[in-house]
């Protein structure tokens, strides 16, 4: 679908959908849990709908209605080959609880992710004498376990998403496990995960986020729990306030709990000049002067695209640090942003060896932007046709993967779109 996007005002309120993170680790918690659970205010996000596939297909028996599932427990694969679609977390972390299985699973997947390095989840599997093979690094993850517990090192400079896999995983393997991880980014996601397990009282220790120590042989119990807003797709919402809020427009929906690594999104925005306040039920953003601003994106990447949208339109350079965090996504959203961005006349420049981007404002021009396949792109590009100039916007379904209702949600708040 190619999308126009109109300059518009927005005014009203807007309720963030829900985290798509949160909600893929409690299906996951649900899928190994003695009982029945219930999820409620679940993401019609696809990679949600892979999530919930992927758990039928471990096992789960899963009844879905409007406002919450229901999911009663249960590692017992119905089939040898699971389609997690093109989900990083779920494939990541379905591959360590599909090792608990003692037999062959291969988790296929779709678009981008065919061609995203699976390395980590086949040096970490492999530890424990779980038989892992890839197609040249990459997805089919083909799995023989099982997964029995055991001593773990692993590197979490490029993702935390196998990290979480195996801590969901290794509580209900037969022996006790300890986990060593070098160079953790993304920290805020394990403290999500972290929090999941403690809802489904599992017991676990942890030194720093650095060494974690997990007892063998435990049983999850069921739960009944609400996905939290996403903060992702709300930081986005979020830019859009700032910069096109007549007077005003309020997010709501937005908690701080469980932890979620783009809550920074808001320390970014009061950086740059912009006034924040809490209400009742959201935050509320007024326009105010926008100034450029430095922040450290490392530990949570997610906030590249909508913080470089928002800075094309502050006053003077912005730098957003953290630029190796952006190569294996949906997009190499550096090389993207860099590229999409020039053609509506903003220079972007990346530096790796500062691993840096630094975002120069200007005019917007009016452009056709490629949105790549990549969800985060195409909102970003929505942000610089909103506030900015006229975009046509290739590829707009692409936010179907994380917020589905994206334009007909911004249509209610004043928005103005047209079809290519």
């Amino acid at each position: 679908m190619n999308l126009i996007v109109h300059p518009s005002s927005l005014s009203g309120r807007l309720v963030a959908p829900p985290s798509k993170s949160h909600m893929q680790r409690l299906v996951a918690a649900a899928l190994l849990a003695d009982g029945e659970s219930w999820i409620r205010n679940p993401s019609e996000a696809e990679d949600c709908w892979a999530a919930i596939s992927v758990a039928a297909g471990l096992g789960a028996e899963i009844e879905t209605g409007t406002d919450a599932l229901r999911i009663r427990g249960g590692l017992n694969p119905r089939s040898e080959e699971l389609d997690i679609g093109e989900s990083g977390l779920g494939i990541r972390m379905f591959s360590a609880i599909a090792a608990l299985h003692n037999g062959p699973i291969t988790l296929v997947a779709q678009g981008s992710l065919q061609q995203r390095p699976m390395t980590g989840i086949a040096n970490g599997l492999s530890q424990a004498g779980v038989r892992v093979q890839l197609n040249h690094g990459c997805p089919p993850v083909a799995l023989n376990g099982p997964l029995s517990g055991g001593n773990f090192e692993v590197d979490g400079s490029l993702s935390s998403q196998f990290l979480t896999g195996l801590l969901m995983a290794l509580p209900i393997a037969e022996n006790d496990s300890v986990i060593h991880v070098n160079n953790l980014k993304s920290r805020p996601y394990v403290d999500m995960t972290l929090d999941v397990l403690q809802q489904a009282g599992v017991s676990l220790h942890h030194k720093d986020h650095s060494r974690f120590t997990i007892p063998g042989g435990q049983r999850f119990q069921p739960f009944d729990q609400t996905v939290a807003g996403d903060w992702s797709s709300g930081a986005f919402l979020l830019v859009l306030a700032a910069l096109t809020g007549d007077p005003f427009l309020e997010i709501d929906g937005l908690s701080n709990t469980p932890t979620q690594a783009d809550q920074a999104v808001t320390g970014a925005l009061l950086l740059s000049g912009a006034k924040l306040m809490r209400t009742e039920t959201g935050i509320r953003v007024d326009r105010g002067r926008r100034k450029g601003f430095h922040f450290d994106a490392t530990h949570c990447p997610d906030l590249f695209p909508p913080l470089a949208a928002y800075a094309a339109f502050c006053k003077g350079p912005t730098r957003l640090t953290g630029l190796h965090r952006l190569q294996h996504k949906e997009s190499n959203r550096g090389e993207a942003i860099a590229a999409e961005f020039g053609k509506a006349g903003i220079q972007v420049e990346l530096n790796h060896e500062k691993d840096t981007m630094v975002i120069h404002p200007g005019p917007i021009q009016s452009a056709t932007l490629n949105g790549r396949g990549d969800h985060r792109m195409v909102m970003a590009g929505t942000v610089l046709g909103l506030a900015g100039a006229p975009m046509e916007i290739k590829g707009a379904d692409a936010v179907g993967k994380s917020h589905p209702t994206f334009f007909d949600e911004l249509s209610e708040v004043g928005a103005a779109f047209g079809r290519a």
